[in-house]
């Protein structure tokens, strides 16, 4: 296998309504920016692939559009997922292992607050059984919740305890879009949203994008003084029907980790795609984190979760980690789909 490394990595301050900027206007920034850090000519790089949502944007073919912000020269190779970024991410992972290229683009963009994305989301779901009853997403996330707490391995105060813990990290992230000091007596005193969910167990509505830069070894170590080096990766899904899986674990992310190599030593730094709070306590037993590894240090997606783009934004935390010489192994996962029901595990290591 090629060896392959993130070398740089941007994304724009998340906000909850993008009203100034479109899709195209989005891309841009955080494109030209994660060129600029890669050091390399956009002629370097052979392959260009983008992560993102028609049916989320509204209209057909959004993601063609998006690729003027790329621009119309040199011609480029290019692909799309209509997944979050981090599977855009494990495309260009495996296009580079075809040997040809050298060097991938990968972007994402996503604005959840252009329509009702409780309602939105429900697209996800079984179209037979589940969709027509119409469950909104945080119906669902409550849902798994409720049969968490049921099993006595959480309580609320476990999940107010998270809240608090990310929100107070997301202070020292200039792009998250919730911070401060929440204290965890103070949290469950406010009012259920959706029971056992309060409000900021959920994450907020989010825009936002980002783009990341991936390099082979030599050129990766030519180019990047510290790169941080993809050593494992895999993606796995579990069944479409809530009712055939165990919904307080996440078999899929145990068997993405195993696969990926992320049960074996240590990581100093983890960033895990948990958009509800009890979905990060199912994802840590499911990750088998030890308690020396510091997890969301960015405020993960309970601080900041737009649609399409926190997959990525996860790997992409973890690589700025290492890029920083702040950590030497990190774990990044990201998630898509009700209930954690798809899940991505990436190790990095610096290289």
């Amino acid at each position: 296998m090629r060896e392959v490394a993130v070398i740089s990595f941007a994304q724009l301050p998340i906000v909850r309504r993008e009203d100034e900027r479109d899709d195209i206007e989005m891309v841009l920034p955080v494109v030209t920016e994660a060129l600029r850090a890669s050091g390399l000519e956009k002629r370097q790089v052979g392959f260009t692939v983008s992560g993102s949502s028609d049916f989320l944007t509204g209209r057909p073919f959004s993601f063609v559009m998006a690729l003027d912000a790329v621009g119309a020269w040199p011609p480029i190779e290019e692909s799309h997922v209509e997944m979050d970024g981090a599977w855009a991410l494990y495309e260009a992972w495996v296009r580079l292992q075809h040997g040809d290229i050298d060097a991938a683009l990968v972007y994402c963009f996503g604005k959840s607050s252009a329509g009702d994305l409780r309602d939105v989301l429900v697209m996800q779901l079984d179209p037979y059984c589940t969709a027509p009853l119409w469950p909104d997403s945080v119906s669902l996330a409550a849902l798994q919740a409720r049969a968490l707490l049921d099993t006595g391995r959480a309580t609320e105060r476990d999940l107010a305890a998270i809240v608090s813990a990310r929100r107070s990290a997301a202070k020292k992230n200039p792009y998250a879009q919730l911070k401060g000091d929440y204290g965890v007596d103070a949290l469950l005193e406010a009012p259920r949203f959706v029971a056992p969910l309060r409000k900021h167990d959920c994450p907020p509505i989010s825009d936002g994008a980002a783009a990341m830069v991936l390099a082979t070894g030599d050129l990766a170590r030519k180019v990047c003084s510290r790169p941080a080096f993809i050593r494992g990766i895999d993606h796995r899904i579990e069944p479409h029907a809530l009712g055939s899986r165990d919904l307080t674990r996440s078999s899929s992310t145990s068997l993405a980790a195993e696969k990926a190599g992320a049960l074996s030593g240590t990581f100093d730094c983890a960033e895990i795609h948990a958009p509800f709070s009890h979905q990060e306590l199912i994802l840590q037993e499911a990750l088998k984190l030890t308690n020396g590894t510091e997890v969301n240090l960015s405020g993960g997606a309970l601080c900041g979760n737009p649609m399409m783009v926190a997959g990525l934004t996860r790997i992409g935390e973890a690589a700025l980690r290492i890029h920083r010489g702040e950590a030497k192994r990190a774990l990044a996962h990201a998630t898509s789909g009700p209930c954690l029901q798809q899940n991505l595990v990436c190790v990095l290591e610096a290289g």
